[in-house]
């Protein structure tokens, strides 16, 4: 898959260095992923969970934060949207970040 805005995941792990590790590796593991659809997905992350507007949110570093993506099935595309602790996850509106 090819993926947008990894800076936002630098900047975050840069400010949480706890989660620097979760967050390379959940990259590293997506961009050699080809994903066709929502089963591809929850072969390799069984906790990453669906919503409206093709939003996936997956749980980093044991479910310490969360990452928001939109996925492009079709162009092979994932869009990084928000990653942040729970607290910040849950003042945004998932569906339309």
């Amino acid at each position: 898959m090819r993926m947008i805005s990894r800076r936002i995941l630098r900047e975050f792990w840069e400010k949480h260095p706890d989660a620097a590790a979760a967050l390379q590796t959940w990259f590293h593991d997506v961009e050699q992923a080809s994903w066709s659809g929502p089963a591809d997905i929850k072969a390799t992350y069984r906790n990453a969970s669906f919503v409206a507007n093709n939003r996936v949110v997956f749980n980093i570093k044991g479910n310490h934060y969360r990452l928001v993506v939109v996925v492009i099935y079709q162009h092979g595309v994932v869009y990084i949207r928000f990653v942040g602790t729970h607290q910040e996850y849950d003042q945004i509106d998932v569906t339309t970040i």
